[in-house]
């Protein structure tokens, strides 16, 4: 299990209270979780109701984007107001010799803040960026983008800086009076697998997946 993190809570929302021995506030390792993940959970207030959104996010330097619809409900939201951006994987379950001591292993992270709907020429810029994270070089190779399907886009942009992380490693923390309880303890690993690309039936013929695409990973 990884031990408390050497830099303290950018701000006092972002304070890890609960397993806060895993809490990191390093942006090393915040940013790591976010490019290791690109699904993300916007949670904001609609109407006074609480929504959260599932989306993709990318991250450029120290800031957070993401994209919806400019029809989405989200955009009048999320504008001037307080939002929380969520991330995570799961890299284990923890069966441990105590139902109060089962968990997960897993690395997440927290980022409050207010985005901010980003210009024309800065969406176009960061809707490339978002593609070419995926797989290097492929916006280039698609069909241009028109002025239509821009405008009914909008890419909203976040600065990562009220950011928390958790990561959990390792094995079971039992207590020391269960340990020579008779039950299995252990770790079962989960991975996220990325499998042989699948051709769309419909493809011209001779066409074939770009290098690139070995690169494409997830985790």
């Amino acid at each position: 299990m990884t031990g408390p993190t050497a830099l303290p809570p950018p701000s006092a929302r972002t304070r890890v209270r609960r397993f806060h021995q895993i809490a990191s506030y390093d942006p090393q390792t915040v940013h790591a979780i976010l490019d290791a993940m690109p699904l993300c959970h916007v949670g904001y207030v609609h109407n006074g109701t609480p929504i959260v959104t599932p989306t993709l996010q990318w991250r450029d330097g120290d800031r957070i984007f993401w994209h919806a619809s400019s029809a989405s409900r989200m955009i009048d939201s999320v504008l001037e107001q307080d939002v929380c951006v969520t991330v995570s994987l799961y890299d284990g379950l923890v069966m441990a010799r105590s139902a109060f001591s089962y968990n997960i292993n897993h690395r997440s992270v927290m980022i409050f803040g207010r985005p901010e709907k980003l210009s024309e020429a800065e969406k176009s810029e960061q809707l490339r960026n978002m593609v070419n994270k995926t797989i290097p070089g492929q916006w280039e190779r698609l069909r241009p983008v028109t002025a239509q399907e821009l405008k009914a886009t909008t890419v909203l942009g976040m600065s990562i800086t009220e950011a928390s992380a958790k990561v959990r490693t390792g094995p079971p923390q039992d207590e020391g009076s269960d340990l020579d309880f008779p039950v299995w303890a252990g770790v079962i690993p989960v991975r996220m697998q990325v499998l042989p690309p699948e051709p769309d039936p419909q493809n011209l013929p001779g066409l074939v997946p770009p290098a690139e695409i070995a690169s494409f990973h997830i985790g």
